[in-house]
């Protein structure tokens, strides 16, 4: 093996950080997107019952700051592992190799889906 080439992860893993960074990158969203797309058409209302019911969305849009810095770092190592895996090799058995890319492009998509939901946070907690 090349010294510059990596080893893959085993693809739990790598499925495992791919929906963490969704997870991470969807609670973007409930700390900064939503309330700030909820008061921009007019739904302070809204706003005001959903934070009553769970009032931890105020604790978590207080500290945006580590949960976007959280979710990027997630982001990052899970981008790393897809760029790993990208070439790793899938079983000789066709139903299995099938199986395999399947799964890797569920797990790209899963990404970057997640880099966009955090790009839509980060849009609505820093810019707007």
């Amino acid at each position: 093996m090349n010294p510059t080439e990596s080893t893959p992860l085993p693809p739990r893993y790598e499925k495992f950080t791919t929906f963490l960074s969704l997870f991470t990158s969807s609670g973007t969203l409930l700390c900064c997107a939503l309330p700030a797309l909820f008061v921009s058409l007019g739904a302070g209302a809204t706003l005001a019952g959903i934070v009553g019911n769970f009032p931890f969305l105020i604790t978590v849009s207080e500290h945006k700051g580590i949960v976007f810095g959280g979710a990027g770092f997630l982001l990052a190592v899970s981008g790393v592992l897809q760029w790993n895996a990208r070439n790793a090799p899938c079983p000789l058995d066709p139903k299995l190799a099938a199986t395999c890319m399947r799964a890797r492009k569920i797990s790209l998509v899963t990404y970057f889906v997640s880099l966009t939901l955090f790009a839509i946070g980060g849009t609505f907690a820093f810019l707007l």
